[in-house]
């Protein structure tokens, strides 16, 4: 039975299902596994779920640089990341929130997702 996102705890297996896909996927863990330590991955899950929980309750907790830390990881990927990986990224992070949540703040996760792919990517490329 799928729940609403109601809680740190919600956006925070969220998060943790999601990065778990990510890590062992073809396309993409490579590039997230080499641009985060292993012994960096708990404290980068608590900084995703802060963005997530700013992004989607409004409590501001993110601290950080998203657009630099993406533009460093694809500098140290020459320049390769393009639509297709963050085409990949949105899949499956649609595909984790439809397979835990359902409601307003699952379809909100959704739609971020989109502009900040879009964002990301036009601002990694400029």
């Amino acid at each position: 039975m799928l729940k609403e996102i109601q809680n740190r705890s919600d956006v925070s297996l969220l998060v943790r299902s999601f990065y778990a896909k990510i890590r062992v996927n073809d396309l993409l863990g490579p590039i997230f596994n080499s641009a985060i330590p292993e012994d960096h991955w708990e404290s980068h899950l608590e900084k995703l779920t802060d963005f997530w929980e700013t992004n989607l309750f409004g409590i501001p907790k993110f601290k950080g640089n998203p657009m630099q830390a993406h533009r460093n990881v694809d500098q140290a990927n020459n320049k390769n990341i393009d639509m297709a990986h963050f085409g990949h990224w949105i899949q499956l992070w649609f595909e984790t929130i439809d397979e835990h949540f359902t409601g307003d703040l699952a379809e909100k996760a959704k739609r971020a997702s989109r502009k900040m792919a879009t964002g990301l990517f036009m601002g990694m490329k400029s």
